[in-house]
């Protein structure tokens, strides 16, 4: 069995049936083809249905010694599971031989964040004096106020936003369609920009739906996004490394430590699972330290200045209560 004959249809079903993006189709791609040449390389003339669980550890292995990180190696794997059940799912396999197979562990990392306080300094920091420090406000607010990933972000339409209700319409992964409410100060900031900034823009007829756009009149890039966050952070002074995805675990991180419902928060985020959103349910130790202060009965007492006495060992029958 020739591994090349069924990428093709791998790849039709994880358009058609999967709906994957086309960055994602390719990501899967990359994985079986890093596999191929693993087996080339080390000459395996295997066909996937002889391919071992043995020879997949050997396969991680291999990445690793190459320095491939633990997050690399966990999602090439995932990918080659995906092309296993894709194959059983056609019946072109009868057993699948990397079901059981184990991919590197991962702690969960806390994604950093941004207090309250750092989200308004950002925002002082903005020229609005300027068409582009309107947009740019425009484009704060929203991000912060819905949680948006930054694919979101730039391909938000007009056609979906309903500030009549307080609500926008957000494609996801996997073209995933999901309302999430936005702020008022995000409905109005979103509305100067819209009626006085974008309408003075020379719009390409392409792209007159979208939402956020450059002085060209074509949607703003990821990498344009991540520029300007970048320099907003610079600018208020902040040494975090901050992205258009700092916004997201902010929203998410504010939420929940304000007491909002974990599965609430995942449907605003557009996770698939709630495992996922779990690893917002993170506080900060000082705040932790300070609620057992202020709540626990014996957290605040004062330690007694004189040792207690001494047990006689001799006499006491312990466990017998």
């Amino acid at each position: 069995m020739d591994w090349t004959l069924y990428l093709a249809p791998f790849k039709n079903y994880l358009k058609l049936e999967r709906g994957l993006s086309p960055n994602s189709v390719e990501a899967y791609l990359r994985d079986i083809r890093k596999l191929i040449d693993y087996c080339q390389l080390k000459q395996l003339s295997l066909s996937p249905a002889e391919l071992t669980p043995a020879h997949l550890r050997e396969f991680l292995a291999y990445l690793a010694e190459l320095g491939v990180a633990d997050a690399s190696r966990a999602r090439i794997l995932s990918g080659i599971k995906g092309f296993y059940r894709f194959l059983m799912t056609e019946n072109i396999i009868q057993e699948n031989p990397v079901g059981l197979v184990e991919g590197p562990r991962m702690s969960k990392k806390i994604p950093d964040v941004l207090s309250v306080e750092e989200v308004d300094a950002i925002i002082a920091v903005i020229d609005h004096s300027r068409p582009k420090g309107t947009r740019d406000r425009a484009l704060i607010e929203v991000l912060y106020s819905s949680g948006l990933r930054v694919s979101e972000l730039i391909n938000l339409k007009i056609s979906n936003l309903y500030l009549d209700i307080g609500f926008i319409k957000i494609i996801g992964k996997s073209n995933r369609e999901r309302f999430v409410p936005i702020g008022r100060s995000a409905q109005h900031y979103l509305k100067i920009y819209l009626e006085y900034i974008r309408k003075n823009i020379p719009i390409k007829s392409e792209y007159e739906d979208y939402v956020f756009l450059n002085r060209n009149g074509t949607p703003l890039s990821r990498i344009m996004v991540f520029m300007i966050v970048k320099e907003l952070g610079q600018k208020a002074g902040l040494r975090k490394n901050i992205s258009p995805h700092t916004f997201r675990h902010s929203f998410a991180t504010h939420l929940i430590e304000g007491g909002a419902d974990l599965r609430a928060v995942q449907e605003m985020l557009g996770h698939e699972s709630i495992t996922t959103t779990e690893i917002y349910t993170h506080l900060d130790r000082d705040y932790l330290r300070q609620v057992l202060t202020d709540f626990h009965p014996r957290a605040a007492a004062k330690p007694p200045t004189e040792a207690p006495p001494s047990p006689n060992i001799a006499e006491d029958k312990l466990g017998e209560d």
